[in-house]
């Protein structure tokens, strides 16, 4: 809602209702129990990464107002898997959460505060009222603005209570791994000498909650090497961005490992590209000096380039620009591409794959729209969900783990130019554990690839906590590993004289394991599942769609090109939308819907520019400007009945 709607209207706050909470010291709390305390409602999901941004987001505000504002997070599921209570008390741990947080499996507060998406926000004043309800990310500057004003005016009428709040932090788990990510074999060269002189095989590791790379040793446990991580990484891990040499550098739950070739290595200057995902950088690593340098991202999250334009392309990066000065967003994986010449990064925030240049040092997008979904088709148009895997294969093509839409994506070099193709995968909201064709099989959330001898593929299938395989010469998907907890990435162990294992990092399990190979892959089929999140009900026939923005205060439209607003409209399957599709400006758009097809996903991106105007409403020459942006992927079902939704309203920014 817009800040007039939802001030001018009091709304009396729904109770707080599922099955546990966590982060309370098993107390279950009520709203009030927060009574006297501004509460900040953060709908969200364990799997999404726009949810864990706004988890970062709201960090400084909940430090800021300690004392006066409790942040709650209602963990309502997306996967089948986010509904089990140990995953999500996982979860917590891994993402360091420092708020109470109420178990939601049935979505029963969700649908009680109305959400529509991951993640959305509602803020509940002393009194127990809503005073502003959020979708997306993007809103700490409103958010601080708007505590601000509801501390003066309750403070004012006694309804403030200051103090400490409910949370109660969990034990933080021990051992040399907490929650490690992605793992690399290094080269023999990097490994210490036996009494024999020979090199000891080692792994790079990257121990993700505690912000820190390790190199261990064969055992895979023994620690050679730490980098980043603070000199107590067991009870109080150290993030930050820092470069520097050891554990004096400093990286914020670094994931992606991708080895530079060899010929490379001594012209770069390091040995190892780092996803350094929630600094939104790209990172180097000298193995021989222990450096840590920063190669791309300057730090800020990416939305759209740096011009704040959105004319034209939005997701244009400007030529020649250094790497450094480009805003990334959460590059969850990484991979040397010797077709492209370049590294490729699973660039998980934008929906997108890109490419970084390491010689001229420059970023590009290499594959995707931005528009969150599965598309093939030639690199530009592609559609992507939280890319969060990516290896090359030995005939130079790469594999994707298309996270989100629990997908196995293809990236071939053609005379036509790069192309995109799905393996597995139907959708955001498709998923299951299911052996079989292309069209028959379903995975959940995987992160995780490797080539395995033969060349198939295998996938560490994350919430199946199983490892599968995809093989290109038959079409079909198999089960060669189960009872995993949450593995996230593979690689093959090739030991001369013996047969190829897979190491697998089991990332909820803190430890990296090893398995056999199997001849024969099983088969398995537990059932396709779509989400249980409620779909939108739609009258049918014309859908009007309006998107509403309020110009934040000290603010205005920055109309001196045009319309400064926009809408991207589009659907799963395509032809849901008869008319009205496409890019164009303005944030109404009236849809003529296809009358045959009864369920789809309607994609959605808003945007409006504004910039910092002047008093009497001017816009100085050199403002500041602001570009607001929101993505939705709406889950629908025409019923043909008019008591439906034949208008739907989202709003773009609802915080003035």
């Amino acid at each position: 809602m817009s800040e007039n709607t939802t001030r001018n209207v009091r709304v009396r706050a729904s109770e707080l209702e599922g099955r546990a909470w966590l982060n309370t010291g098993d107390k279950n709390l009520t709203l009030q129990d927060l009574r006297g305390k501004i509460v900040i409602l953060d709908f969200w999901t364990l799997c999404c990464i726009n949810c864990l941004h706004v988890l970062d987001e709201l960090r400084p505000l909940e430090e800021e107002f300690s004392d006066v504002l409790v942040t709650v997070g209602v963990h309502s599921p997306k996967f089948e898997h986010e509904a089990d209570p140990v995953a999500l008390a996982a979860a917590v741990d891994r993402y360091h959460i420092t708020h109470p947080v109420l178990d939601d499996p049935e979505l029963t507060t969700w649908q009680a505060y109305t959400a529509r998406a991951w993640p959305t926000l509602v803020v509940v004043d002393p009194e127990g009222y809503i005073v502003a309800h959020l979708s997306g990310e993007g809103h700490v500057q409103g958010l601080t603005s708007l505590v601000r004003e509801l501390v003066a005016e309750h403070e004012a009428k006694g309804t403030l209570h200051r103090g400490d709040g409910p949370y109660v932090p969990r034990p933080k788990a021990a051992g040399t791994y907490a929650f490690p990510g992605k793992a690399i074999e290094l080269p023999a060269e990097f490994g210490p000498a036996n009494l024999f002189g020979n090199r000891e095989r080692t792994y790079l590791v990257a121990d993700s909650a505690r912000h820190r790379i390790l190199q261990v040793a064969a055992d895979l446990n023994t620690v050679i090497n730490t980098y980043g991580g603070g000199d107590d990484p067991v009870n109080h891990p150290v993030k930050g961005h820092v470069d520097g040499t050891g554990t004096e550098a400093r990286f914020n739950e670094p994931a992606g490992l991708a080895l530079v070739p060899e010929n490379l290595r001594e012209q770069l200057g390091y040995d190892v590209l780092v996803a350094d995902t929630v600094n939104h950088r790209l990172r180097s690593l000298n193995l021989t000096t222990g450096e840590v340098r920063t190669l791309a991202g300057n730090g800020v999250q990416r939305v759209i380039d740096g011009d704040n334009a959105i004319t034209g392309d939005p997701n244009h990066i400007p030529a020649g620009v250094p790497a450094t000065e480009i805003a990334l967003s959460s590059p969850w994986d990484a991979v040397y591409s010797r077709e492209a010449g370049q590294f490729i990064i699973a660039m998980a925030g934008t929906h997108q794959l890109f490419g970084y240049e390491p010689i001229n040092g420059t970023v590009s997008i290499f594959a995707g729209s931005g528009v969150e979904g599965l598309a093939d088709g030639p690199a530009a148009d592609a559609w992507f969900a939280q890319p969060s895997g990516i290896i090359e294969a030995r005939d130079g093509s790469l594999w994707v783990a298309c996270s989100e839409t629990s997908g196995l994506r293809h990236v071939t070099f053609t005379e036509d130019g790069v192309q995109v193709t799905s393996a597995v995968g139907k959708g955001l909201f498709d998923f299951g554990f299911v052996d079989g064709d292309s069209d028959t099989a379903r995975m959940q959330h995987p992160l995780g690839l490797t080539e395995l001898p033969d060349g198939s593929i295998a996938v560490a299938d994350t919430y199946n906590g199983a490892i599968r395989r995809w093989d290109p010469a038959t079409g079909t998907l198999g089960t060669l590993e189960r009872g995993l907890d949450e593995p996230s990435d593979l690689l093959v162990e090739e030991v001369p004289g013996e047969e190829p294992r897979l190491i697998i990092v089991e990332t909820n399990a803190h430890q990296l394991v090893r398995a056999s190979i199997p001849a024969k892959a099983q088969h398995v089929d537990e059932g396709a599942i779509t989400t249980a999140r409620p779909s939108t009900k739609l009258t049918g026939g014309t859908l009007e769609f309006v998107s509403r923005f309020t110009v934040p205060t000290g603010q205005k439209l920055d109309t001196r090109w045009g319309d400064p607003t926009q809408l991207k409209i589009s659907s799963t399957p395509e032809n849901f939308i008869l008319e009205g599709a496409g890019t164009s400006t303005g944030l109404t758009r009236t849809l003529v819907l296809n009358p045959e097809i009864t369920e789809a996903v309607l994609h959605i991106t808003a945007r409006a520019a504004a910039c910092d105007g002047t008093p009497d409403g001017d816009i100085p020459e050199h403002a500041a400007c602001h570009l607001y942006q929101q993505d939705w992927g709406i889950p629908v079902v025409v019923t043909g009945d008019e008591a439906d939704e034949s208008e739907l309203v989202l709003d773009l920014r609802g915080i003035n």
